[in-house]
């Protein structure tokens, strides 16, 4: 059914991996994060995505984020095992089903701009890797290329665990197509955190966000206000959450750098962004308090 939240709830978010001084995966602090999120009301996470800076992480770091977060929590955790190499992502995959996770995210496969054809076959032969439902995540501002409609809407028929799609696309007439050619079986997730309430609006399910680390509750009270119909109660709770889209990326300090930010603002511990993305700055880290601060005050 339209209307209500998916297999893996309303509100995802998509990690950030934590970092020792050493630039080191942090185990630990990742299990105190994972830990936080559930408790601020996430429904489930996303691991090793974009925000997880996914691309510079080995698989044994990927595995063991997968293992440890896995155990840790009582939602979901989904693994992105997603590359440009077919073979690669179906070993990962293995691995992360292996280790416990619920299910998978397959990225679009990047750098290499395959056809349709070549897109679809590298998604089907993910999921046919694999028992557990698998979301695609298109993401074509990353990827360079888009999944066409026409081809998710093939894999949704075809290919029975592949069950949603985390829609980063930011094309909300092309998000409307896809839900009508659809089972309401297929659950698409907002990827933008900005398009949340329009995509719900639509039929969307939530949303796999970034601004969910510091405001989860925000978003699904935004999000159960257009299932119950709401739309004026929505449109505010979308209006408090402007300042953090904004902040979430820029071109000067791209996603996860702000993410990260205001997780230390908040007292956790997920150190700096690996190149190439690189470390924060002290302006960054300040317009972190500012949003923090405001958004607690706007929930007053």
């Amino acid at each position: 059914m339209r209307g209500q939240p998916g297999r893996f709830g309303s509100v995802i978010t998509a990690m950030v991996t934590p970092f020792d001084q050493d630039g080191a995966v942090d185990i630990d602090s990742a299990v105190s994060l994972a830990s936080f999120l559930q408790d601020q009301g996430n429904d489930a996470l996303v691991l090793a995505g974009t925000t997880g800076e996914g691309p510079v992480l080995s698989d044994e770091e990927k595995v063991s984020l997968f293992e440890a977060i896995s155990s840790s929590v009582n939602i979901p955790v989904i693994a992105n095992t997603g590359s440009n190499d077919t073979a690669h992502s179906i070993k990962l995959t293995k691995l992360a089903e292996q280790v416990g996770v619920a299910g998978i995210l397959a990225v679009t496969p990047y750098y290499n701009r395959p056809s349709q054809q070549g897109i679809s076959l590298h998604l089907k032969a993910i999921a046919d890797a694999t028992s557990l439902p698998v979301l695609i995540y298109d993401i074509p501002i990353r990827t360079g290329r888009k999944v066409h409609n026409e081809t998710m809407i093939k894999l949704s028929k075809t290919v029975s665990n592949i069950v949603g799609v985390k829609d980063a696309s930011g094309d909300i007439s092309g998000c409307a197509k896809l839900l009508a050619n659809t089972a309401d079986s297929f659950e698409v997730y907002s990827g933008d955190d900005s398009l949340t309430l329009a995509f719900v609006a639509l039929g969307a399910c939530g949303v796999i966000g970034v601004s969910t680390h510091w405001a989860a509750s925000q978003f699904k009270e935004m999000i159960d206000s257009v299932f119950k119909g709401d739309l004026q109660k929505a449109r505010n709770l979308n209006n408090i959450l402007l300042e953090s889209y904004s902040f979430e990326t820029s071109e000067a300090f791209p996603n996860p750098i702000p993410t990260k930010a205001m997780m230390r603002a908040m007292g956790y511990t997920v150190g700096q962004c690996r190149l190439p993305l690189g470390n924060s700055s002290e302006e960054i880290d300040k317009s972190a308090q500012i949003v923090l601060n405001n958004l607690l005050q706007k929930n007053n």
